[in-house]
């Protein structure tokens, strides 16, 4: 290889020394700038001898003395040399019987050493019990102060209070600014897909929150006068319900119908479903018994109605009201409950499969669950209460 680049090389330079002559001498005279000038003027002659080519050497370039270069330069500078490493003499420490021995040293009879040596290590035990005592009294100024711990609930149960106990806890968490309400939060065993069983009803509560309820009635003839004498505030049939029909427009908070008038009310159904006031008969709203159904109306009546996830929510008071008023309120609810429980429900017991939990809170508090023992009690004495 290095044969063939050398010939190649020759023949290269015997190329370029050669004079070009052209095979058409009278088309370069005419683009010539000179129309009488030869190609080459002054051509070499045929048989001389290409020059050779002599070799030139430079200077090598003085290398930097790296003695003036700092420790960071040497660290960028190319081919630079190693550092070697540096060996020192071990250091040994002395021996005892190689230390260099005083004259007074030398004077000492063996029981003074004895003794010297028995004050040393007195003095070290000394030392050591001073800062054994230290170390205790930093150890006991860090600790904290001890803490009551609340005993843990065997598999995470939260434990389940009775009905008073759990009002007293209520009221004596509640810590807002204002009247809280009690609610009751209860948790139905009734399947999310079954709509016939859904729950629902109104409640009159024993103690409640007073304030005026507008009560419309549609009815005609003497159940309007009845409806009237008993304290309604809208009393009408169909010219009611023909101005309801064009305006849209309700000013009442209960609606109640006798059961003739029901089939006019239909008209209206969609403005009253919109407000929640269509008269309906499980709810009570649709009845002959017009006085006492315009005087529950008139007491403020609660209404109660299961979610899509079984449960029920219902304000029972306010944290203002005594403790046996709020029992008796939970009382009427679960009594109310349990004329609710729908028909298809096939239990052995009264709250077994229809009850699984309920709960009782403040607006801003947290929960409380509560034994059902103890709300088959209230609603007993709710119910000897009505009796008497």
């Amino acid at each position: 290889m290095a044969a063939m680049k050398l010939l190649l090389s020759q023949a290269r330079r015997q190329a370029l020394t050669r004079p070009f002559s052209s095979p058409f001498p009278q088309i370069h005279r005419l683009f010539s700038s000179s129309p009488s000038s030869d190609p080459n003027p002054n051509p070499p002659p045929p048989n001389e001898s290409p020059k050779k080519l002599e070799p030139v050497s430079y200077a090598a370039k003085p290398s930097e003395d790296l003695s003036r270069l700092t420790r960071e330069e040497i660290r960028y500078t190319k081919d630079s040399p190693s550092l070697t490493p540096v060996s020192y003499a071990q250091r040994v420490a002395p021996l005892p019987e190689d230390r260099v021995v005083s004259e007074e040293d030398r004077e000492r009879t063996p029981e003074e050493v004895e003794a010297e040596r028995k004050r040393i290590e007195s003095e070290n035990r000394a030392r050591r019990r001073f800062l054994r005592a230290t170390a205790v009294e930093e150890d006991t100024s860090s600790l904290p102060l001890p803490t009551l711990l609340k005993p843990e609930l065997r598999h995470g149960k939260k434990p389940i209070f009775d009905l008073m106990e759990a009002i007293r806890e209520i009221k004596g968490n509640a810590k807002a600014k204002f009247d809280e309400t009690l609610e009751a939060h209860v948790r139905l065993g009734i399947e999310k897909g079954r709509s016939e069983l859904i729950v629902r009803g109104t409640l009159a509560l024993p103690h409640s929150v007073k304030k005026d309820v507008r009560v419309a009635f549609f009815a005609e003839g003497s159940d309007a006068e009845d409806a009237k004498a008993a304290g309604a505030d809208v009393v009408g049939g169909l010219e009611l319900i023909e101005e309801i029909l064009k305006s849209g427009k309700i000013d009442f908070d209960r609606c109640l119908a006798t059961p003739k008038m029901m089939p006019r009310v239909y008209k209206i159904s969609r403005i009253l479903n919109n407000h929640g006031l269509m008269p309906n008969p499980k709810q009570g709203s649709v009845t002959k018994d017009v006085m006492k159904a315009v005087k529950d109306a008139k007491a403020g009546h609660t209404k109660f109605r299961m979610d899509k996830t079984s449960i029920l929510h219902v304000p029972l008071g306010k944290m203002s009201f005594p403790e046996d008023a709020l029992r008796e309120n939970v009382g009427a609810f679960m009594n109310a409950l349990l004329l609710a429980k729908p028909a298809g429900l096939k239990k052995t017991s009264k709250y077994a499969g229809y009850v699984n939990a309920f709960h009782l809170c403040s607006t801003m508090g947290k929960g409380y669950p509560v034994s059902i023992q103890s709300l088959s009690r209230a609603a007993d004495h709710y119910t000897k209460l009505q009796l008497k």
